[in-house]
């Protein structure tokens, strides 16, 4: 049962760090520094998709659900409706690229948007102190 759960949660840590990958530079919009963890992340997210490595989650997962006696995925909503998200079936090298671009796409629309605020914000308060 505690293999299980453990495993549960790295998928949901999986889930939640793709989730952050794609999505992630929307918090730069409110909180600057996120862009110093998200960047890197989001560097690894289209390195890993571009050649078909494989996260280091993957393989702690699997072996935690062989660790409870699991030989495959099935059972509670984490296994049915998380995991095919993440390990989509048919998933192809041309697939992966366009994951990739699909990521790499939405952070530099995302981190334009970063940028020409901050340009908007360092206009209205030229002042670097009393800067937000």
């Amino acid at each position: 049962m505690g293999y299980r759960l453990a495993a549960d949660g790295v998928v949901l840590a999986h889930g939640a760090f793709i989730l952050f990958v794609v999505l992630g530079g929307l918090l730069a919009l409110r909180w600057r520094w996120m862009a110093l963890l998200h960047v890197p992340a989001a560097f690894w997210g289209v390195l890993i998709e571009v050649t078909g490595g494989v996260c280091p989650l993957t393989p702690v997962e699997v072996g935690l659900r062989i660790a409870a006696g699991e030989a495959g995925y099935s059972g509670g909503f984490v296994e049915h409706y998380v995991i095919p998200v993440i390990y989509p079936a048919g998933l192809t090298r041309g697939i992966q690229f366009a994951l990739a671009a699909f990521v790499l796409a939405v952070n530099l629309v995302v981190y334009a948007t970063v940028l020409r605020c901050r340009r908007s914000l360092n206009r209205a308060n030229p002042d670097p102190v009393n800067r937000p």
